[in-house]
């Protein structure tokens, strides 16, 4: 028993089916309950879902799922959201760095007086124990407070004026030929006998430099 199918109010029609065929195609979602079918004993198109021999069998059927179309306004914000990301990192490394360049190319107001810091007569005689080292017959010589004194007496004549004097600073005053264990050994001596501060004098002409 051959049949018919075609889509509603379509010319063109498929032929030499079976009634399970058509049955399978409706499960399989190829036709619609809308579409028309012809028998062998029919004379005329009818739909499907009022067929005799298929109207049982589509009320049975669960109705198809809506078909959801792509809608092509929708735009996808992955990729925009990416590109403010980026523009965002830039802008704040740019940022950073222009902050830092200005902190860099900024003078600093210290640097305008320029040279060491001077100190007066008055703040070394107060404050201050003067030590003298200068080169003479090939050898460094030790003076404190105008006195002369071995290497290893520095030590002990620092520590006696410090607690005499509660003098806490020392200003050292030596020559550029002076070697430079001989500087240190004054410095030794100076944190031997407490005093935490030790300034080195610059010459005159060495600032004019």
């Amino acid at each position: 028993m051959s049949w018919k199918v075609r889509h509603e109010g379509s010319p063109q029609a498929i032929e030499g089916l079976t009634l399970a065929q058509i049955v399978e195609g409706l499960q399989d979602g190829r036709w619609e309950p809308t579409d028309e079918v012809m028998g062998a004993n029919d004379q005329q198109w009818v739909r499907m879902e009022t067929h005799p021999a298929l109207e049982e069998l589509i009320m049975e059927m669960e109705p198809p799922p809506p078909r959801h179309e792509e809608d092509e306004s929708r735009l996808d914000m992955n990729p925009l959201i990416d590109v403010c990301l980026v523009l965002l990192v830039f802008f704040i490394m740019t940022t950073s760095y222009a902050a830092i360049q200005k902190m860099l190319e900024t003078p600093d107001a210290s640097s305008e007086k320029g040279g060491p810091p001077r100190v007066s007569k008055e703040v070394v005689k107060d404050r201050m124990i003067k030590v003298e080292v200068r080169q003479e017959n090939g050898k460094p010589v030790f003076r404190i407070e105008g006195q002369e004194v071995s290497r290893d007496g520095l030590l002990p004549l620092l520590r006696r004026i410090a607690g005499d004097s509660h003098k806490s600073e020392l200003l050292l005053d030596h020559d550029s030929e002076v070697p430079h264990g001989a500087v240190v050994a004054v410095q030794d001596a100076a944190k031997g006998a407490n005093i935490t501060q030790i300034h080195v004098l610059i010459p005159e002409d060495e600032l004019k430099k």
